[in-house]
């Protein structure tokens, strides 16, 4: 059954729709993602806490949602804004409606708008704070709620969605279809120890395809004693909010460098550029798709890369004579990788993982394994 249901931005731009699923009032930063599919992962990837979530191909739900397909083990979007919701849920592989999905997490759904409007908007002006709302249908009062939200920047939600205690990542490298090849990983070699900032299942697997034994532990987690795992290798994940206030983490991180292999991925390669003593900026609406041009700087290829992030390092800021820069964004020219010249260390701001999106830049994880084998 649908009800009437209202978008309000910060600006006072409003949008009027249908609702679909909860009826709720939920608020965050509005950004738009440039995805064909992959809609479930992007509601279970946790780097989109905070965010109401605008999808531009103009139906959505056609295809389910399943059990495979979570990056996390719920969502973690504060709302969903699309053109069509299917009513019709149409796949070999889906369990229940995701409309269904994101009631039972009640996270409300705004369907029937012009999404053209709303990201041209978000596009000129910039991602803004919003509130969805079937409860309260007041425009007034909805802006003013929008208003009060905090911002993204200066705000840790990182360490909020980061896990509580070490595990080790036990599940293996699994197909989502009979027909998609993957290699087994055969007996682990390495120790990787996982920062957890908000990490997304896909990686965990690529790095046990890499032939790595995983284990994950708190955003929180001390240099020694990560150390005193004896790891080959030391990841930082992607994640949610502004990495700026992560400075404890940085710290620690800091105190690695050099000692232990290190990859970073998206907020991992912000959290590594604060580390080596650079500083991060805000982007205007953020890279949020999984069809960006990037370059490697390496060797003059081009990657369609999957990306989510509103934050990006400032190149200006890094060491000079200590780091170089390996990828650039052939959209907007910003820093899309770098590397240490001196230590085992490198980082990208994409998700060579995909998860959804194109597997092009999944030879990052072999150039990790690479690094972990000089180590050893």
């Amino acid at each position: 059954m649908s009800f009437e249901q209202i978008l309000a931005l910060e600006d006072g731009r409003v949008f009027r729709g249908v609702g679909i699923g909860a009826r709720a009032e939920r608020g965050g930063e509005v950004v738009f993602n440039t995805g064909m599919t992959g809609y479930q992962e992007i509601f279970t990837d946790p780097s989109y806490s905070g965010q109401i979530v605008v999808l531009t191909y103009p139906q959505i739900g056609n295809y389910g949602a399943n059990e495979q397909d979570g990056e996390s083990s719920r969502p973690y979007i504060e709302g969903l804004v699309v053109r069509e919701f299917s009513k019709i849920s149409s796949n070999w592989r889906s369990k229940e409606r995701a409309d269904d999905y994101l009631a039972y997490h009640d996270i409300p759904i705004l369907g029937e708008i012009d999404t053209r409007a709303l990201v041209r908007h978000l596009r000129d002006h910039g991602a803004q704070r919003g509130v969805i709302s079937s409860l309260d249908l007041d425009v007034d009062s909805l802006v003013a709620k929008a208003r009060a939200l905090p911002t993204m920047a200066g705000l840790d939600l990182a360490s909020k969605v980061s896990v509580a205690k070490p595990y080790e990542w036990r599940q293996g490298v699994t197909p989502c279809s009979p027909s998609q090849l993957v290699d087994e990983p055969g007996e682990p070699r390495f120790h990787v120890v996982a920062y957890d900032f908000g990490i997304k299942r896909n990686i965990l697997r690529r790095l046990v395809q890499i032939g790595a034994r995983v284990t994950v532990v708190p955003a929180h987690t001390k240099a020694e004693d990560v150390m005193a795992m004896r790891p080959d290798g030391v990841f930082i994940s992607n994640g949610p909010g502004d990495p700026e206030p992560l400075d404890a983490q940085a710290f620690q991180i800091r105190q690695m460098v050099g000692r232990v292999p290190i990859f970073g991925i998206c907020l991992g390669h912000q959290v590594l550029g604060l580390a080596l003593g650079g500083k991060t900026f805000k982007l205007k609406f953020g890279h949020h798709g999984c069809n960006h041009p990037v370059r490697n700087e390496l060797t003059g290829q081009v990657e369609i890369t999957s990306q989510n992030h509103g934050f990006c390092v400032d190149p200006d800021s890094l060491p000079a004579g200590s780091t170089e820069v390996t990828h650039i964004n052939l959209n907007d020219q910003t820093v899309e990788g770098f590397r240490s010249t001196k230590d085992p260390l490198f980082c990208v701001q994409y998700h060579p993982e995909a998860a959804p999106g194109p597997h092009d830049s999944r030879y990052l994880f072999d150039d990790f394994r690479t690094l972990m084998e000089a180590g050893k």
